[in-house]
C-alpha cells in the first residue's frame, strides 16, 4: 500500500517533540534542537568513522539515565559541541531537567558535523558562537520544521551539491508514527550520477523531493564513487540524524531502531558510513502508545525507520537554497526548471 505520511511530514508528527533552528548566514553554520516534553527514552548508533559527540555514553542501554530533555545537532565541528551548553541554559531557564536533589540538570546529548571549510566566515574571535546559537534554537522550538539551508544544515554540502536539513514522517497501519530529521553533510552524494534523481527515489512520498523517480536506463556512472575528495578544495563530512516514534520502547529497543535507521543512510547516500564520515542516528521514543511490540510489528517499525530516514535525507538536499559564497550548487538551481 502507498506510504502515508503525517500531516506535517516532519519529525514533529511524533507527539511530544518540538524542533528549533538557529543559524548565522555569514558563518554558514547553525544549530538544530529537538526538545522532548516530557523527557523521552533515547539511544544512539554511530556507524561513521569520524564522529563528534557529547553525552552519548549515557544513552547506552546499560547506563542509568533513562530519558533525555533534548537533542542537539550542530555545525562547527568540535566547536559546535558548545551548542549543547546553550540548550542546557534554555532548558534550565524553563525549569526543565533531571532533578538531582535540589539541582536541575538538563540532559542534552549532541552531535556535530564538519562545515568549517564551506566558504563561510569563521573568524569569530575568542569564543565560537555555537552556545548562543544553541540557546536561540531551543527557544525557537515548535512543531513547524523548516527544511533546507537552516539550522545544522545551513552550511552542509555533499560531493556534488549543497546539503541541508531534511525531515519526513510515516504513519503505519497500526497507528504508530515514525519521524526522521537529518542534517545532510556526507562525503558522498544523494543523487545518482549526473542526474536529478535521488538514490532515495523508491521511498518518495507525494513528490516530496521532486518526483523524478529512478533514471531509466541507469546511467553508466551511477555507481561510480563520487566524494568530496574528488573536489579541488575537499571538505569534511558527516550526516547526523534523529529517528523518533510515539510507541513506547526500552533503551535497548530504541538502540535497535537507531541501527535500523542507518539503513536509510545506505539507501539515500552513496557511499555512506565511510571512514571520513561521522554518521550518527539518535533514536527517541515518546511513549505515547503502548509498547511490547511483537517481532513482526517491530520489524515494520524498523523498516519504516529506514525508509523515513532516506526520505528526510533526500529532502535536505532537495530543499537547500543558494547563498553568497557557496562552494556547491543547489539541486533546485540545477534541476528544478527541467521538471
Amino acid at each position: 500500500m502507498p506510504v502515508q505520511r503525517g500531516p506535517l511530514n516532519a519529525l514533529t508528527d511524533v507527539p511530544g517533540l518540538a524542533v528549533g533552528h538557529a543559524q548565522d548566514d555569514r558563518l554558514k553554520s547553525g544549530v538544530t534542537v529537538i526538545l522532548c516534553d516530557p523527557p523521552a527514552v533515547a539511544a544512539v548508533s554511530i556507524l561513521g568513522g569520524a564522529p563528534g559527540t557529547r553525552e552519548t555514553d549515557l544513552l547506552e542501554p546499560h547506563n542509568s539515565v533513562q530519558t533525555v530533555d533534548a537533542l542537539c545537532l550542530s555545525g562547527g565541528s568540535a566547536f559546535g559541541l558548545d551548542a549543547a551548553s546553550g540548550v542546557q541554559a534554555a532548558l534550565r531557564a524553563m525549569g526543565r531537567g533531571l532533578a538531582v536533589g535540589p539541582a536541575i540538570v538538563p540532559i542534552v546529548p549532541a552531535a556535530i558535523l564538519f562545515d568549517l571549510n564551506n566558504g563561510g566566515d569563521k573568524d569569530w574571535g575568542l569564543h565560537a558562537p555555537y552556545r548562543d546559537l544553541g540557546f536561540a534554537a531551543a527557544m525557537a522550538a515548535g512543531i513547524e520544521v523548516a527544511t533546507g539551508s537552516v539550522g545544522a544544515g545551513t552550511g552542509a554540502t555533499t560531493a556534488n551539491l549543497k546539503g541541508g536539513l531534511g525531515t519526513a514522517s510515516t504513519l503505519l497501519a497500526n497507528g504508530i508514527t515514525v519521524g526522521a530529521l537529518a542534517a545532510v553533510n556526507p562525503l558522498g552524494s544523494a543523487t545518482i550520477g549526473d542526474t536529478a534523481c535521488f538514490w532515495a527515489a523508491p521511498f518518495e512520498c507525494d513528490g516530496e523531493f521532486g518526483g523524478r523517480g529512478l533514471p531509466a536506463p541507469l546511467p553508466a556512472n551511477a555507481t561510480a564513487v563520487r566524494t568530496k575528495l574528488d573536489a579541488v578544495a575537499p571538505m569534511a563530512n558527516t550526516t547526523i540524524a534523529v529517528i523518533a516514534t510515539d510507541v513506547s520502547l526500552t533503551k535497548a529497543e530504541a538502540k535497535r531502531l537507531a541501527v535500523a535507521a542507518h539503513d536509510g543512510f545506505s539507501r539515500a547516500l552513496w557511499p555512506s558510513h565511510t571512514l571520513l564520515d561521522g554518521d550518527l542516528v539518535f533514536a527517541v521514543s515518546t511513549g505515547r502508545q503502548p509498547g511490547n511490540l511483537d517481532p513482526a510489528a517491530f520489524l515494520d517499525l524498523c523498516a519504516a525507520a529506514a525508509s523515513t530516514m532516506a526520505r528526510a535525507i533526500a529532502r535536505g538536499v532537495h530543499d537547500a537554497t543558494a547563498a553568497e559564497g557557496d562552494l556547491r550548487p543547489c539541486w533546485r538551481d540545477l534541476h528544478a526548471a527541467s521538471a
